[in-house]
């Protein structure tokens, strides 16, 4: 069976944005290391397939660091930009903090050397750090070509982690600062396993979706790995009419109701559950949402950006166009035929 972890690891590589890692780094984002020179071909690390890690075990196992309010609300900060930690609900996000170490570096202090095994994953909290790549040529002892920096943001490390693979580069303080580490094992039981199981779920919710039945299992999977969730509590506005649409939202968990309004005259259009979706027409149409949704009881949704809608949805245009009919039949039998909120406002410029 194809590694789990393997499959992970090509996921997150392929998605690492350019904020986390210098664009001159790309060995960074590729994958591991190609040069066979530069690669140890052992690599101590244990196995790890969340299908078969029970949460039972992650309790008997979770690293917890004290730590003060101010040193939690820091590391909060520095890891909520991080791509790989996206896909973590909060309570994983406080496990993850838990398990994080701070680490306080000197200038010129090595923190990974090229071709070590991988051992942590490190989150910047402060500090400069350069980034060193040995090719074939470089002598022992030399560090190798400087390629990048990190800025007093980011995160580096994870990709030994993932690919079981020495490291790929040296990473040198090139001022004092502080990072945070986690080690292997908790990166993969909390992290690894999280996305896995985001995708598994999302992938579950997109299949009662009909709108979605136009989509290939391959095509749903991409979906799943765009989608993020956000809970709203009750009374939340979700959207608003008027504004510009910039996310589609689907209901993982909880109801919300759609509401328009014409001139000082509200009306609720319909309520939702779990699997509907609403947010579409304004991504598609190019206007200003068409009418506003609130959250009723606390309310989970799956929410999908502009830009993985229209990189990821073109199968399913055509049946929301034909949704653009039925909402204005909606807003004739709630607003009367007379109502100013005609299609025109709803298709497309």
């Amino acid at each position: 069976m194809v590694s789990v972890i393997t499959t992970l690891a090509n996921k997150f590589s392929r998605r690492l944005s350019d904020t986390q890692v210098p664009s001159s780094v790309r060995f960074d984002i590729d994958g591991p290391p190609r040069n066979s020179l530069l690669r140890r071909q052992s690599v101590a690390a244990e196995s790890f397939d969340p299908e078969k890690d029970s949460d039972e075990n992650n309790d008997e196992e979770r690293q917890i660091y004290p730590k003060s309010d101010s040193q939690r609300a820091r590391l909060s900060n520095a890891v909520k930009e991080i791509l790989l930690f996206r896909c973590l609900d909060e309570e994983q996000k406080s496990r993850v903090i838990d398990a994080m170490q701070e680490m306080k570096v000197k200038q010129g202090e090595v923190v990974i050397s090229q071709g070590d095994d991988g051992d942590n994953f490190y989150v910047i909290e402060s500090g400069t750090y350069d980034i060193y790549v040995k090719n074939s040529n470089s002598t022992d002892g030399h560090l190798g070509e400087k390629v990048g920096s990190y800025n007093g943001q980011g995160s580096f490390g994870e990709l030994a982690l993932m690919y079981n693979t020495s490291r790929a580069a040296s990473i040198i303080a090139a001022t004092d600062g502080i990072l945070w580490l986690m080690d292997r094992s908790t990166f993969r039981r909390i992290v690894l396993k999280a996305a896995f199981h985001k995708r598994q779920a999302y992938v579950e919710l997109l299949e009662d979706v009909p709108l979605l039945k136009e989509l290939s299992s391959y095509e749903r999977i991409n979906v799943a790995d765009a989608l993020q969730s956000r809970v709203y509590q009750d009374g939340a506005t979700i959207i608003s009419q008027g504004e510009t649409g910039k996310e589609m939202f689907i209901i993982e968990s909880g109801t919300v109701k759609i509401i328009v309004k014409e001139n000082t005259k509200e009306v609720e259009l319909s309520r939702v559950g779990k699997g509907a979706y609403f947010g579409e027409l304004a991504l598609i149409t190019k206007r200003p949402r068409a009418a506003s949704a609130y959250a009723v009881g606390q309310t989970k949704v799956a929410v999908l950006d502009v830009a993985s809608f229209e990189r990821l949805m073109g199968p399913c245009l055509k049946v929301m166009q034909r949704n653009i009919d039925t909402y204005e039949k909606q807003l004739n039998q709630l607003l009367g035929p007379d109502h100013q909120l005609k299609a025109t406002d709803l298709r497309s410029k």
